[in-house]
C-alpha cells in the first residue's frame, strides 16, 4: 500500500458538487492500494498514519501525532500512487488493485484507521470522480509504502 500524507489545516472532498467527506486540522491520506496488500500492511500503515510526529509542539518542533492533538483524517484512495512511468508517456496502473480486491481492504483500512484514532474519520467515496480541496500546512507531505517497512 502507498500513501501520501499531508497536513493540513483544512481538506475536503466533493462528489457531483456535494460534500462527502471534509476536515479542520489533520491528515489528508491518499491511499494506493495493489493486488497484494495484507492485512498486516493495513495494520502496519494505520498505525504509522496515526503515531507518526508531524504537528509542532509549544516549542515549533515537529513532535506530536494526530491523536496528541485530537486532530482528524481525511481518507482518500488514489489507485494513481501505483502509476508506473519507466515506459513511454502512458502511466501503466497495472500494479493497483481492482475495486473487487481494492474495495475490502479500503473499508479494513478505514476500520482500523478508526479503531487506532480512537474516532471516525472522514473518506471520499471509493472509484467515484472526486475534486479534492486542502490547505496544506508547513507544506508538510510524506510518502510511505507499506512494501519498504525496513
Amino acid at each position: 500500500m502507498r500513501i501520501v500524507i499531508q497536513r493540513v489545516t483544512q481538506a475536503s472532498v466533493e462528489v457531483n458538487h456535494q460534500t462527502v467527506g471534509a476536515i479542520q486540522q489533520g491528515l489528508l491520506v491518499l491511499a494506493g492500494i495493489e493486488n497484494e496488500d495484507s492485512t498486516e500492511d493495513i495494520t502496519w500503515i494505520s498505525h504509522k498514519i496515526v503515531q507518526l510526529r508531524i504537528f509542532n509542539d509549544a516549542a515549533g518542533l515537529m513532535n506530536l501525532s494526530i491523536k496528541d492533538i485530537g486532530g482528524n483524517i481525511l481518507l482518500i484512495s488514489q489507485f494513481t500512487l501505483h502509476a508506473a512511468t519507466k515506459k513511454g508517456n502512458r502511466p501503466s496502473f497495472i500494479k493497483a488493485a481492482k475495486p473487487e480486491i481494492a474495495i475490502p481492504i479500503y473499508e479494513q483500512l478505514i476500520f482500523e484507521l478508526e479503531a487506532t484514532l480512537g474516532k471516525k474519520i472522514e473518506k471520499g467515496i471509493f472509484g467515484a470522480d472526486m475534486k479534492v480541496a486542502l490547505l496544506n500546512d508547513g507544506p508538510v507531505t510524506i510518502f510511505m509504502d507499506s512494501k519498504n517497512k525496513e
